[in-house]
């Protein structure tokens, strides 16, 4: 079963970002960059803190934005996930590509909300 792990919300200063939920869930990032951290909770739960403003964010829509992301181990795993999706019609947003955490796609809900297939942070 594909499973739900990662939450990621779009920021505009992702490591003022990063400071501000390190103090307050005492959790230090695990991938820290201008565009992007990462955090992981003792539960497994990941939380992404991804700059609006990164040249590798695209995104059509406006107000509150957030992703649902699902990590898989493997960037074959990914690949085959955007086919199987891509092939029973899933609307994909942005297409297979290598950001800075990885190789990673976003498809879209019926209603528009992003769903995320990326690997885990290393």
């Amino acid at each position: 079963m594909t499973s739900p792990n990662l939450l990621i919300l779009y920021v505009e200063n992702a490591l003022e970002s990063a400071r501000f939920y390190k103090t307050i869930f005492g959790v230090a990032p695990l991938i820290q960059s201008p565009g992007f951290v990462s955090l992981r909770f003792d539960n497994g739960l990941g939380l992404g803190l991804w700059a609006t403003s990164s040249p590798e964010f695209v995104s059509g829509g406006t107000g509150y934005r957030g992703e649902i992301a699902i990590v898989v181990d493997e960037d074959a795993q990914i690949d085959r996930l955007h086919e199987e999706w891509s092939a029973v019609g899933v609307a994909i947003e942005q297409p297979p590509f290598t950001a800075a955490f990885g190789r990673t796609f976003v498809a879209l809900d019926p209603d528009g909300h992003r769903i995320r297939v990326c690997p885990p942070d290393k």
